[in-house]
């Protein structure tokens, strides 16, 4: 274990609550939990058990003043989250009377920790590798429980294993490749050696293109699928944002226009979190206010995963709607036909030969009738209707996807050069290449400014 000085913080959310937590990790965390705590019987917090909780008070040890009438949780490294002492003082919910407590914590020889510093002893200690570290912010921010679920299976190492073997195949295929290196006399060692090499290497490449094969998936599991409503004015997009956040979050009314920015709202769609976005209707417009909404809508028209297209049931098929498919050509979209409870006058068939083989879903957003086939369009387009993640292996984090493409291609390169039968030991460059590139997936070849980084995109008490 490292040696680091003490820290604290606040670990749960600021403002009114039942319980807070202000959490101390370091050598001298029962030191400076005892001398700020009074509990009957003057207990010596330095003597009680491990994993034991203490009701007292904390106390201003200059004034004698009384702060808070607290828990005491006690826990002895290494058997603890940062393999360090841990003391978590668990007080009244107030923003004032968990502040008053850190400050003195501070003022008694803590130091305020840096977001994610807790997590990130957690790994420098051995605790966890890198990616689980990743999978604990990935958990925190789960928008979903299937994205939940994804999070947990990675801190508790389901990928680190995986990729741990990998890495062991290539260390065992380097190690004959040396074998072979240090005895060139021996013919049938080198045909034996190609032979290996092309088995171990094409097994650990269909290793890393399995995992790669869930990372979409995995991706919008985290990140979730930005969605952009788009449509003419008043076919019911701010309807069908509200429908599907099951909220009224957007204005609506008859009149054209109503919708002037774009709304952003979170939705979870049968376990896919959608990062939803009501824009306004596009159409030339002369109101300078409109025309800058309309603007932006193109905007994230263009960086969309998904696309809603909400044409009106009750409105003939105009050039606009026309438009509005040409500009989503290429692209993930559904077609809603809305205001079904309205005499029909737009051309469906039109609707579906200009879909291209795109669902197309009819709904009467009034009555609430079509919301459930949609869901099943949006599940069905990403997922084929359902997410295994108790199952598989998903790849979610975007530097996970980029280091295991990279070692993909690395790989590639190896087996192509042992079947142009180019020489072994230039083989090996690649084989190691492919080897440190899955270290850095779990951090065990990562530069120390990365680290840093990726940490400092923690939570406070974290």
């Amino acid at each position: 274990m490292l040696d680091f000085d003490t820290i604290a913080a606040i670990s749960t959310p600021m403002g009114e609550g039942a319980i807070a937590i202000v959490r101390l990790s370091g050598d001298e965390a029962f030191t400076i939990a005892n001398a700020i705590f009074k509990s009957p019987g003057n207990k010596n917090l330095l003597d009680v058990p491990s994993h034991t909780i203490h009701y007292g008070h904390i106390v201003d040890p200059k004034t004698d003043e009384t702060i808070e009438e607290v828990m005491m949780s006690v826990m002895k490294g290494p058997r603890t989250f940062t393999r360090e002492d841990i003391v978590e003082i668990n007080c009244h919910g107030g923003i004032v009377s968990v502040n008053r407590v850190l400050q003195l914590v501070l003022a008694n020889g803590a130091r305020l920790a840096e977001p994610g510093e807790f997590t990130k002893r957690a790994f420098l200690n051995g605790r966890i590798d890198l990616s689980q570290a990743e999978a604990v912010m990935d958990l925190i921010r789960a928008k979903t429980d299937k994205a939940m679920n994804v999070a947990i299976n990675q801190m508790e190492g389901r990928l680190s294993n995986l990729i741990r073997k990998l890495r062991q195949e290539i260390l065992e295929t380097l190690a004959h490749v040396e074998v072979n290196i240090d005895y060139p006399e021996y013919d049938d060692v080198e045909e034996m050696t190609h032979s290996i090499l092309i088995e171990k290497a094409t097994k650990v490449r269909d290793e890393i293109a399995q995992l790669l094969q869930t990372s979409q998936q995995g991706k919008i599991l985290r990140e979730g699928l930005a969605t952009v409503i788009v449509g003419r004015p008043n076919v019911g997009k701010s309807s069908l944002l509200n429908s599907l956040v099951q909220d009224t979050k957007a204005i609506v009314t008859d009149i054209p226009g109503t919708t002037r920015d774009v709304i952003e709202e979170y939705v979870n769609v049968r376990g896919v979190p959608l990062r939803l976005v009501d824009t306004a209707g596009i159409r030339e417009t002369e109101d300078i206010v409109e025309r800058i909404g309309v603007e932006r809508s193109r905007q994230y028209l263009k960086e969309a995963d998904l696309i809603l297209l909400v044409l009106n049931f009750h409105d003939d098929f105009t050039e606009e709607d026309e438009r509005l498919f040409e500009a989503v050509k290429g692209m993930d979209y559904i077609v809603i036909v809305n205001k079904t409870d309205l005499p029909q006058k737009i051309n469906l068939e039109k609707v579906t030969e200009l879909a291209e083989g795109h669902p197309v879903v009819t709904t009467s957003l009034l009555r609430e009738e079509g919301i459930d086939q949609l869901e099943e369009a949006i599940a069905a387009l990403f997922f084929e209707g359902s997410v295994e993640s108790q199952d598989l292996t998903y790849v979610s984090n975007t530097r996970h996807i980029a280091l295991l493409t990279q070692a993909q291609s690395s790989i590639d390169e190896a087996i192509s050069g042992i079947e142009s039968g180019i020489p072994i030991d230039i083989v090996q460059i690649d084989l190691t290449r492919t080897w440190e590139l899955l270290g850095e997936v779990i951090g065990e070849s990562v530069h120390e400014s990365l680290i840093d980084q990726l940490f400092s995109q923690f939570c406070l008490g974290k």
